[in-house]
C-alpha cells in the first residue's frame, strides 16, 4: 500500500477495448505518466496477465479508462490486493468514476504531489451451495442478483438472515447490493441511495408479488441466504457478469467480502452528494449523458 505522499512508480493503463477511443487515450496517459518518471504498464482491462501482474505487485496504482463497468472490472482485479483505482471516464454514466475525458491532464499531475485521498468500499462475497457442496464463490462491488431467467414468471426465493428466515419472496428477482450497488440496479429496482463508506448488506426485491415490497437495510456482519424454489429456470448474476445457472433448491449465500476496493479520490469527500443530482439527470437511455 502506496504512501499517500510518496510519488506512484508502478502504473497500470488499462481500457475497455470496445470504447472507442479507449486505446488511443490510454497510449496519451501512459506517456504522460511515463514523462513525469512513472513506469506504465499498459493494457486492455480484459488481459489475463493483469491479475498475476496484480497478484505479484507489479503495479501500485490502476488507472481504469471506460465507463462504470470497467471500474467493476478494475475492482474485482485490485480489491484482494488492496491496490487503489483511479477512473478516467470514457463512458456514458460515471457514477464510480473520478476524472472526465478531457480533465485528465490537468487533475493526474496531482498524483506525484500526493494530492488525493482514498475512499474505501466494500465487497460482497457469494457462495453457491447444492446438496451440501459449493460450486462456485465470487466477489462483486455492486450486488449479487438472484432471478428467474428466460421465462417470464416469477420464482420463489425464501430469504434467511443468520440462520433466521426472514420471508419468502415470489419476484422476479432478489437483490443483495453493498452501498456501492445502491446506485446501480438496486436503484432500478427502487432501493434507497446509501453513501458509498457505508458497510451494510442492501436487499431489494425487482417486481415482488404479494410479497414485502420495501427494500430491507442489514448490517455489515449480516449473513444472507437465498433458496430457490422454481420449476422452470433461474440465474444467480454477480456484478452484472454471465449468469450461472440455479437449480431447484439451490441456496446462494452472501456476505461482506474481507477484501476492500480502495478508489483514489481527488475530489473532496462531499462530491457524492454534489454529483448525484447530475448523475440522476444523465440517465443514457435518454440520450443526454456525456
Amino acid at each position: 500500500m502506496p504512501d499517500p505522499k510518496l510519488p506512484f512508480k508502478n502504473i497500470a493503463v488499462a481500457f475497455h477495448p470496445q470504447v472507442s477511443d479507449a486505446a488511443s487515450e490510454a497510449n496519451l496517459v501512459a506517456a504522460f505518466l511515463e514523462d513525469r518518471g512513472a513506469r506504465a504498464i499498459q493494457s486492455t482491462i480484459y488481459a489475463e496477465a493483469l491479475r498475476q501482474q496484480a497478484k505479484e505487485g507489479q503495479f501500485d496504482l490502476f488507472v481504469a479508462l471506460g465507463g462504470d463497468g470497467t471500474m467493476l472490472r478494475a475492482g474485482h482485479l485490485c480489491g484482494p490486493y488492496g491496490i487503489p483505482i483511479v477512473g478516467i471516464n470514457l463512458g456514458r454514466f460515471g457514477f464510480l468514476i473520478e476524472i472526465r475525458q478531457n480533465q485528465w491532464r490537468e487533475v493526474l499531475p496531482r498524483l506525484f504531489e500526493g494530492d488525493y485521498w482514498f475512499e474505501e468500499r466494500m465487497m460482497l462475497r457469494s457462495e453457491q451451495w447444492r446438496s451440501g457442496d459449493r460450486l462456485g464463490t465470487w466477489e462483486v462491488l455492486n450486488e449479487i442478483v438472484v432471478s428467474r431467467g428466460r421465462i417470464v414468471r416469477p420464482v420463489h426465493l425464501t430469504a434467511n438472515v443468520d440462520g433466521r428466515i426472514l420471508t419468502t419472496y415470489v419476484a422476479d428477482a432478489l437483490i443483495a447490493s453493498t452501498a456501492t450497488g445502491s446506485t446501480a440496479y438496486a436503484l432500478a429496482a427502487g432501493g434507497p441511495i446509501l453513501p458509498p463508506e457505508l458497510r451494510n448488506i442492501l436487499l431489494v426485491a425487482v417486481a415482488p408479488h404479494l410479497s414485502i415490497d420495501r427494500a430491507i437495510v442489514l448490517a455489515e456482519g449480516s449473513r444472507v441466504s437465498i433458496t430457490v424454489h422454481t420449476d422452470h429456470h433461474a440465474v444467480l448474476s454477480p456484478d452484472g457478469q454471465v449468469p450461472i445457472e440455479l437449480a431447484d433448491g439451490d441456496r446462494v449465500d452472501v456476505f461482506a467480502s474481507e477484501h476492500t476496493v480502495r478508489f483514489l479520490r481527488f475530489q473532496d469527500p462531499g462530491y457524492f452528494y454534489r454529483n448525484l443530482t447530475p448523475h440522476m439527470n444523465q440517465n443514457p437511455s435518454t440520450g443526454n449523458s456525456r
